[in-house]
């Protein structure tokens, strides 16, 4: 019983962490463009062009 006394207080704090960490990530835009890079490779730069022989 003494462990659960222990233990419940230690992962709600965890869970309010990951919580907290979760809308910091949402405030600094973090997932804001999740096709932008994968769709990023398949577009041909010119530059890229220009160094191939």
């Amino acid at each position: 019983m003494n462990g659960l006394l222990v233990l419940i207080p230690i992962a709600l704090l965890l869970g309010l962490l990951g919580l907290a960490a979760f809308f910091w990530s949402l405030k600094r835009g973090q997932f804001d463009d999740m096709d932008g890079a994968a769709l990023r490779i398949f577009v041909d730069d010119e530059e890229d062009k220009a160094v191939q022989p």
